[in-house]
């Protein structure tokens, strides 16, 4: 195939993973990571020689209009992942939210639309919907935006919905719920409590239990984003579609589920740092994903406990734990 496409936030967690699907599919990718003074591209570094035999790196960033167009000429697709994603940060810095989340998915919309490339494949999330009013959530469930982030990210879905009405740009939303897997950062609950057990810690901390999330394994939302990315166009183009498994669990029973596989009796404790704000705090998300389904055939291959299998090996590896810093609330 030799086709070449196009990644921004290639470097991050599922970014680098979509990277590696690209490529076994038979494309060449070139990869944005952002630009950094110590040279780093991220995860995309320890990806295996024969993959990054057809990657391109390049540092950039996704709020310079100029790095964006040099990234996407001459692609056939761009997959645009590029993002400040932690909720809790998001209450910190929320004008570097609507920099990279709003502006730099204008840029992405900008040199797609003047350099005439046929599919741009946008990255939304569950969070825009807000807690569930009806279940499971469908794509036409309202938006509720109740973090900065959500916010920031479902600014840039209207930007990506207006340039298809406006302009004709030919671009598809997918909304994946709850990734995890391997590579996944401390920020995010799964990676939290596996890498504090890895650690040999047996007393975990976290925010809120009750919260139910519906969590997708890494290497199944890579392959809806290529699902859509490969779909014919008139399948996907101007759609919006929902990633995920149709099951849900609580925080508190992901822990509980995560000690019995790894064989250790854990102490939950409640750290209050970790909580959300009350409006802020999504209770519950769950995915309608039939959209996706009937559009593409996609669907996930992995059930929860065995993803969390493959994430538990991963953190094991003392190599990999040591990247992590286990003991501090990472936000």
């Amino acid at each position: 195939m030799n086709t070449l496409v196009a990644v921004t936030g290639a470097e991050g967690f599922i970014g680098s993973h979509l990277t590696e699907t690209l490529v076994a599919a038979g494309f060449r990718v070139r990869a944005m990571a952002q630009y950094n003074s110590f040279s780093s591209y991220g995860w995309l570094e320890t990806l295996s020689p024969d993959v990054l035999d057809q990657v391109e790196i390049v540092l950039g960033d996704v709020r310079d209009p100029g790095s964006v167009q040099q990234l996407v000429e001459g692609a056939e697709a761009v997959y645009h992942l590029a993002a400040l994603i932690a909720i809790p940060y998001s209450y910190q810095a929320p004008h570097s939210y609507v920099d990279t989340n709003v502006t730099g998915t204008l840029n992405v919309l900008e040199a797609v639309r003047r350099l005439g490339i046929p599919r741009l494949v946008h990255t939304s999330t569950s969070e825009t919907y807000g807690t569930a009013r009806t279940v499971p959530i469908s794509e036409d469930h309202p938006i509720n935006t109740q973090s900065p982030y959500a916010a920031s990210k479902a600014g840039g879905d209207r930007l990506a919905d207006s340039y298809h009405a406006s302009f004709g740009t030919p671009v598809v939303t997918l909304r994946p719920f709850n990734t995890f897997g391997p590579r996944q950062s401390m920020r995010a609950v799964i990676p939290t409590v596996i890498g504090q057990v890895a650690a040999g810690t047996r007393t975990i901390t976290l925010g809120d239990p009750r919260p139910t999330r519906d969590f997708l394994y890494v290497k199944d939302t890579a392959h809806a984003f290529l699902a859509v990315g490969t779909a014919p166009a008139d399948a996907v183009v101007g759609r919006t579609f929902n990633a995920g498994t149709g099951g849900e669990v609580s925080v508190g029973e992901l822990a509980a589920l995560i000690g019995k596989l790894m064989g250790a009796e854990l102490e939950i404790r409640q750290d209050e740092q970790r909580i959300r704000p009350a409006a802020s705090e999504v209770m519950r998300l769950v995915a309608n994903a039939s959209r996706l389904r009937a559009a593409t055939g996609w669907g996930p291959e992995y059930d929860l406990e065995r993803g969390l299998g493959h994430t538990i090996d991963f953190f094991r590896n003392p190599a990999n734990l040591a990247r992590y810093k286990t003991g501090i609330y990472n936000i």
